[in-house]
């Protein structure tokens, strides 16, 4: 019998149509009722209810009970890096749901990957990182230079409670949509959390949409410049 972990059981968990479609509706990074996700996936509640039950088991979500609902996230980063990769080879390799029109173009530019900034000005704002030194890519690891904490913290961000923290600082996260990089990590959520509480943008209710503000845009090309 061969022994490691068993892939094939979690692609078959991801790969069923209904599950992907309400996996992705989680990178959102808001916990959804099964009727909210039966209506992203197509589906009934009840049929909804029954494949949550299977990604709970497979470790893929985690399931609450608050008040009179049960409400469900996705179960850890490690799951969103999974499955934002996976939108990635998908677009790298052609295979793209068609949907055209506003919201497209506006998830393409900026939307929220679970807990931190992609599409295009997320990759913008990794760009940015990564020429002016303040970000360092090795064989293995992405991390801060010394400049690039100083920018951080000067930016607003409280580095030293990052970490203390278990999870990584820094982490790239292939974009579907780019096709390249974009920051993931406690920087990359304490980025667009911070952006968020200067008012440079907002998160679209019940999508993934970053929208941001015109001032909010002229901002963000002066603290991020390529």
């Amino acid at each position: 019998m061969k022994e490691g972990p068993d892939i094939a059981h979690i692609a078959a968990l991801i790969g069923d149509p209904a599950r992907a479609n309400m996996l992705t509706a989680l990178m959102s990074g808001k916990a959804l009722t099964a009727t909210e996700l039966a209506g992203e996936a197509g589906i009934s509640a009840q049929t909804a209810s029954t494949h949550l039950a299977k990604l709970s088991e497979g470790g893929l979500v985690v399931t609450r009970k608050q008040g009179r609902h049960k409400y469900s996230t996705l179960a850890n980063d490690g799951v969103a890096h999974l499955l934002e990769s996976l939108m990635g080879i998908a677009a790298k390799s052609g295979h793209l749901r068609t949907r055209t029109g506003p919201k497209d173009a506006a998830l393409r530019k900026a939307r929220v990957c679970y807990n931190h900034l992609a599409g295009d000005m997320g990759t913008h704002m990794y760009d940015s990182l990564m020429q002016r030194g303040l970000i360092l890519h090795d064989e293995t690891d992405l991390s801060l230079t010394q400049t690039g904490a100083t920018f951080v913290s000067e930016f607003g961000i409280d580095l030293d409670t990052l970490q203390r923290n278990r999870a990584p600082l820094c982490r790239d996260c292939l974009d579907w949509s780019e096709r390249r990089a974009h920051l993931a990590g406690s920087v990359g959520r304490a980025m667009l959390s911070r952006m968020i509480d200067l008012g440079w943008a907002r998160r679209l209710e019940n999508s993934r949409v970053i929208r941001f503000s015109s001032s909010g845009e002229a901002a963000f090309a002066k603290h991020f410049p390529l």
